[in-house]
């Protein structure tokens, strides 16, 4: 499966859209908000740019897009005020894949330009946006034109399912969606070896689009260790096998479709990140916390996992339902939620992430 041609996360604001299933990716960007505002505001000040150009790579769409642009271009505005230096120009690059939902966040920008103009002296059109789709793996905007890189939730993503893991077209790793104790040794390898190839090429290609000095903000899933199956991140996936693999058990799933399907995903340790950092060589890692939600439902009463199930399909549904089907969506997430709700009740599911400040060399 292309995963740049069908991968996105569902678009509009129904009921499995994005927008409306995002409050977990929204809590963990808010737990780095005072690190990103921290990071932007430093690069500021220490280069004052007339033109402060800033990339959103992999912006997705919904509330949480402009949310987040906003506070730094608010942080800005306040910082060039406190040092009586003018306000640079802003430009604004929202990234994602081709099939992400662009117009939605064109719609808002209306408003979102409104509620800006309150916060400028001069009225002036200081702020311009657009949207720039394509993989962030690889080279996206001119030498030197960035300042700034968010990225939040996006970089667990792999730029495509490994191949070793394919042995005659068909996947070693049978009766899982991704990594467990029951996988050939083989495919642990490949995904690491995989996501290696990936950051390595993502901060390669962001070393030649930022200034010197220029600084990105990451937030992503990851591992608390070495282990790479536990009860954290991989076991959402573990999960969602055995919702998948009880459809097949009542005959409306092939096993062949289970089989045959894995996501390119990827939550590495510390570790594994810094060492591709340093190997890479053209950032410093400035920080690196852990970061870990509380596990419980969501405003409207949901349980735990009914809230899990909903934004694991507003994520996964394009691909899910390329691989097996539309018709299938209901049942498998409505099963999804219910195993989680059991598990959770046997003990804590403790999924991390980390939000990472980098800064060119």
């Amino acid at each position: 499966m292309d995963v740049e041609k069908v991968f996105h996360m569902n678009g509009g604001v129904g009921h499995t859209s994005y927008a409306r299933n995002s409050s977990l990716q929204k809590e963990v960007s808010d737990m780095v908000k005072d690190i990103t505002l921290e990071a932007i505001q430093e690069l500021y000040l220490t280069t004052t740019p007339k033109s402060l150009g800033i990339a959103d790579l992999g912006c997705s769409s919904g509330p949480n897009t402009l949310s987040i642009i906003k506070d730094i271009i608010e942080a800005v505005q306040g910082t060039s005020r406190k040092i009586f230096h003018p306000t640079p120009e802003f430009r604004v690059y929202l990234n994602d894949l081709p099939s992400n939902d662009f117009n939605s966040i064109f719609k808002a920008l209306p408003d979102f330009s409104k509620g800006l103009s309150k916060e400028r002296n001069d009225g002036s059109a200081s702020i311009y946006i657009g949207g720039y789709p394509g993989s962030f793996y690889g080279r996206l905007f001119p030498n030197n034109s960035l300042h700034f890189v968010y990225s939040s939730c996006s970089l667990h993503w792999l730029s495509r399912v490994p191949p070793a893991i394919y042995e005659q077209g068909k996947s070693i790793n049978k009766g899982s969606v991704h990594i467990s104790e029951s996988s050939p040794p083989g495919v642990s390898q490949a995904y690491l070896k995989q996501f290696q190839e990936d950051f390595t090429l993502f901060l390669k290609s962001r070393s030649e689009e930022l200034t010197v000095g220029g600084r990105m903000v990451l937030i992503l899933l990851g591992r608390r260790g070495p282990d790479l199956v536990d009860r954290g991140n991989s076991f959402f996936w573990e999960l969602l096998s055995q919702s998948i693999a009880i459809l097949v058990s009542k005959g409306e799933v092939e096993e062949e479709k289970l089989d045959s399907y894995d996501v390119h995903f990827y939550a590495p340790s510390r570790d594994e990140i810094e060492d591709e950092v340093r190997k890479e060589g053209s950032f410093e890692l400035d920080r690196l916390e852990v970061l870990e939600l509380d596990q419980r439902g969501d405003k409207d009463n949901e349980s735990y996992g009914t809230s899990c199930a909903r934004t694991v399909r507003a994520i996964q549904e394009s691909m899910i339902a390329k691989h097996f089907g539309e018709k299938l969506l209901d049942s498998l997430f409505e099963t999804y939620g219910r195993l989680i709700d059991e598990e959770s009740a046997k003990g804590d599911i403790n999924p991390i992430s980390f939000g990472i400040v980098l800064r060119k060399l």
